[in-house]
């Protein structure tokens, strides 16, 4: 009985897991601030479920890869879905054209909608 019992929990724990998702983009708005340097919002959208499986940052990516900005989001945004938050100061090699923004979650990590946009020159 007891074995059924732990199975069940852990049976309930990781369904509960999934039904969180990957962690979306939705929305990017990009601004230039300065030489180089552009202000991002972006909106994502994520089933966070308290702090075991939250949305917990987004990156700027440039096209091959690199990462070149993050920002961390730090606490669940369990009762504002979808919810938008900025980064500043963010600087852009100047060869780069177009960026990647991308999601993570504290479970899934990287998967979710990403949005390629054109920077503001």
């Amino acid at each position: 009985m007891r074995l059924i019992l732990i199975i069940l929990l852990l049976w309930a724990f990781m369904i509960n897991a999934a039904f969180a998702g990957q962690a979306d983009v939705l929305k990017v708005d990009v601004k230039g601030t300065g030489p180089n340097t552009y202000r991002f919002s972006v909106t994502v959208r994520h089933n966070d479920q308290g702090w075991d499986h939250y949305a917990d940052k987004w990156d700027v990516v440039a096209p091959d890869g690199t990462i070149l900005a993050t920002r961390i989001l730090h606490h669940p945004h369990d009762k504002e879905q979808p919810f938008t938050r900025s980064l500043g100061g963010v600087k852009i090699p100047s060869g780069i054209q177009k960026v990647s923004i991308q999601a993570h979650d504290s479970v899934h990590g990287y998967g979710g909608n990403t949005i390629s946009i054109e920077l503001p020159r």
